[in-house]
C-alpha cells in the first residue's frame, strides 16, 4: 500500500526487559490492530533498551518519518524508568511535574504514601498534553506526534480509546485471509506475478508447519474493489496450483 505520510505509524517498545526475553511484547499487536481500524498502517517497529541517546535517536529518527509514533514503556516510578525525560530532551522542552497529572496522582494517593517515585510518574515534557489513564491514573502524554504509553499490555489497552479522536483517520485497512495446504515456494512466482498487479495492496505469504506444511496468504488494502480482484486472482491460483500438485 502507498499511503500519505499522514496514514503511517511506527511504534518504539522500550525496555531492557523485552530485549532480554523475560517479557514478552503484545502492545505492537494492540497498537497495530487498532491502528488499523482507523485507516493508519504500522510501517516500521523498534524494540530498544532503556538508554536515553537511543531512546531519543529513534524517536526523533521516526518522528521526522512518519505521520505517528508510540512508545510503550518506561514511563514507570524506578530509575530505569526515563522514556518521559528523553523525550523531554528531545523536545528541547523542560522535564517537570505536569500540573494536571499531579494533581490526580496526589488525589489517588491521598490515603498512601505519595512517595517520590509515585511522584515521578507525573513528570514529563512542560507543555505535554495528557493522555488519561483510567486504571492506575498515572497518565501518559503527547507532544506533536509522538505518543508515550505505559508498558503494561492491560493499561495501555485501556487508555487507546483516550487518543480516538486525536488521530487523523484514513480509509480503514482492510484484510482477507486464505490458508492454503501448499508449500510458500509453490506459489512464489505466481504470487509475485499478482503483487506486481496490484501494487495498491499489500500481500504476505506467511508458511508454517503444523501436521502438514501450509501457507496462510494475506491481502491488505484500503480499496476494497481491488482487494476483490486480487482475492479472486489468489484463490485462482490456489485452485490451479492444488490441482497440478
Amino acid at each position: 500500500m502507498n499511503l500519505k505520510k499522514e496514514f503511517t505509524a511506527a511504534i518504539v517498545i522500550i525496555g531492557n526487559e523485552i530485549l532480554s526475553g523475560r517479557t514478552v511484547d503484545k502492545n505492537t499487536s494492540t497498537i497495530s490492530l487498532w491502528l488499523g481500524e482507523k485507516g493508519i498502517s504500522v510501517e516500521e517497529v523498534r524494540i530498544v533498551p532503556d538508554k536515553e541517546n537511543i531512546i531519543i535517536e529513534t524517536v526523533n529518527y521516526l518522528r521526522c518519518k512518519f505521520g505517528y509514533v508510540f512508545t510503550t514503556g518506561g514511563i514507570g516510578p524506578t530509575h530505569d524508568d526515563i522514556t518521559s525525560e528523553s523525550i523531554s530532551k528531545m523536545f528541547n522542552q523542560k522535564y517537570v511535574y505536569h500540573p494536571e497529572a499531579y494533581q490526580i496522582l496526589e488525589k489517588y494517593y491521598e490515603n498512601q504514601d505519595f512517595n517520590e517515585g509515585r511522584k515521578k510518574m507525573a513528570k514529563m515534557p512542560e507543555k505535554a498534553k495528557l493522555i488519561p489513564n483510567p486504571k492506575t491514573f498515572a497518565a501518559g502524554f503527547y507532544f506533536e506526534n509522538v505518543f508515550v504509553l505505559p508498558g503494561v499490555p492491560s493499561i495501555l489497552d485501556a487508555m487507546l480509546p483516550n487518543l480516538d479522536n486525536l488521530i487523523f483517520s484514513g480509509k480503514k485497512i482492510l484484510s482477507i485471509s486464505i490458508d492454503t495446504p501448499l508449500r510458500e515456494s509453490s506459489i512464489a512466482k505466481e504470487l509475485e506475478i499478482i503483487q506486481n498487479k496490484f501494487n495498491d495492496i499489500d500481500i504476505g505469504s506467511y508458511p508454517y508447519f503444523k501436521e502438514k506444511p501450509g501457507t496462510i496468504l494475506v491481502m491488505r488494502s484500503v480499496n476494497k474493489k481491488n482487494l476483490s480482484l486480487c482475492e479472486k486472482e489468489v484463490r485462482l491460483l490456489v485452485k490451479n496450483s492444488l490441482s497440478n500438485s
